[in-house]
């Protein structure tokens, strides 16, 4: 590269130069600062780069000076985003389910550029996590983009619902037949994003999984069921709700151990009403759906927890107590 044939671009080259090159740990020296712009085809001398890094410091970037034996190192300090925060932004990335591989190690690179090389090596080594199921969609980032363009433009919209079949593959529900709903918001839960969308068809709000959503398009019909949604509470939605899967909600009574407290207000929020049941227990009474997956969380709770109330909800369980028994005992 010529020298000095980038010129007009040396304080954005100086920019990329300190955050791509230097932290806390890393600083350059004034020679190298020279040589490195010189690389980029910048001229620069020691007068000009001092007026410059004054400029810096009265833009905004934190530049630091360290004099360390007779030598002064220049670095960046105060970033947007601190080390540890990145940490735990790589670690949601790599873990989230309703991202595929291809998609989290593209978000993830894109992350690192936010530190510098010294620290995008620490940021890969958290990247490193085994065994997680992710999502197969590669186009759930637009799905994503296409749903909320439709919520801020007030439209209906329709797609075509999938679901996995025993050979593996993609087998499109109601026979391909589309779905067409008033999308109201979105909400990530047990890992996944969620569509909260009006059904006219039934009437009333549903949910389904964006990753599982396919052609998505956007009508030019407004909105439906705007005054349903007024009425919905959606963190006691995704509280009442076990997997996402739906149920009958019922006002259902729990009795526990003392020692299962944690697990009952990890669940259900820190709101719950706790009753004493003597000196070892307690009981509860939360909104729940009712669906076989909140009768099997209760049951791998073992018996330090029990359904006590209404007697219907302990009738499904002692139901789903025979049918367990059926099914491995016989």
């Amino acid at each position: 590269m010529a020298k000095g044939s980038n010129q007009k671009l040396k304080m954005l080259y100086l920019v990329k130069i300190f955050m791509e090159e230097t932290d806390d740990d890393h600083g350059l020296t004034m020679p190298q600062l020279i040589s490195k712009l010189n690389a980029y085809g910048v001229n620069a001398d020691r007068k000009t780069v001092y007026m410059d890094l004054e400029e810096l410091k009265t833009f905004g970037i934190d530049i630091i000076t360290e004099q360390v034996g007779r030598k002064w190192y220049y670095h960046v300090g105060a970033r947007d985003f601190e080390l540890p925060e990145l940490k735990l932004l790589v670690d949601s990335v790599q873990s989230a389910k309703f991202m595929t591989d291809k998609k989290s190690n593209e978000l993830i690179r894109k992350i690192e550029s936010l530190a510098s090389k010294h620290d995008a090596k620490k940021l890969q080594r958290q990247v490193f996590i085994t065994g997680r199921v992710k999502t197969m969609n590669e186009s759930i980032y637009y799905n994503v983009d296409k749903l909320h363009e439709a919520i801020g433009t007030d439209s209906q919209i329709r797609f075509k619902y999938y679901q996995w079949n025993v050979n593996k593959e993609m087998e499109l529900r109601r026979d391909g037949d589309w779905y067409q709903t008033s999308p109201w918001g979105l909400m990530w839960d047990d890992e996944n994003y969620y569509l909260i969308a009006f059904s006219a068809e039934d009437c009333k709000i549903k949910h389904y999984r964006v990753d599982k959503m396919l052609n998505i398009s956007i009508l030019d019909q407004r909105r439906e069921g705007q005054q349903e949604f007024q009425k919905f509470d959606l963190p006691h939605y995704s509280r009442s709700l076990f997997g996402m899967f739906g149920g009958e909600e019922k006002k259902v009574t729990i009795e526990a151990d003392n020692d299962m407290v944690g697990v009952m207000i990890d669940r259900f929020g820190k709101d719950i009403i706790i009753a004493p049941v003597g000196d070892d227990k307690f009981r509860i009474t939360v909104s729940v759906a009712v669906s076989p997956q909140f009768l099997g969380w209760i049951i791998a709770l073992g018996d330090g927890v029990k359904i006590v109330g209404p007697e219907e909800v302990v009738g499904e369980m002692q139901q789903e107590a025979r049918r367990l028994a059926e099914q491995y005992l016989t």
